[in-house]
């Protein structure tokens, strides 16, 4: 039987009870029997728990490893390896830079150069 994780849990309790569940009221518990009775769910085809995000820790159903991959998922994706960022921007400026007082330089220089020839 499911373990249900929810922003809203009083708003997913109150709908199974219009959908016909047993919720919070001392019905039988026999599959989920660590399931806090206020969050227990009775339904013709099984039971429920319904936990809030601020219970999920208690929650028996899930390992650290989904956990874990619960986390993964949420992070934000590494952008490519090949993608420029700040700093390698700035090495491209600051080498164009470079190259630009260098260029500026040697034409100067060269045509000191002619001028004394």
């Amino acid at each position: 039987m499911p373990e249900q994780l929810t922003k809203h849990p009083e708003v997913t309790l109150q709908v199974l009870r219009s959908a016909g569940a047993q919720c919070g009221e001392g019905a039988p518990q026999a599959i989920l029997t660590q399931c806090p009775p206020a969050r227990f769910c009775k339904l013709p085809g099984g039971e429920v728990c319904v936990y809030g995000l601020a219970d999920a820790p208690r929650m028996t159903q899930l390992s650290t490893t989904d956990w874990q991959a619960v986390q993964q998922a949420l992070r934000p994706a590494a952008p490519p390896s090949n993608a420029f960022g700040t700093q390698d921007l700035a090495l491209a400026g600051g080498a164009l830079a470079v190259g630009l007082v260098l260029g500026v330089l040697l034409t100067r220089l060269g045509r000191r150069a002619a001028h004394k020839e």
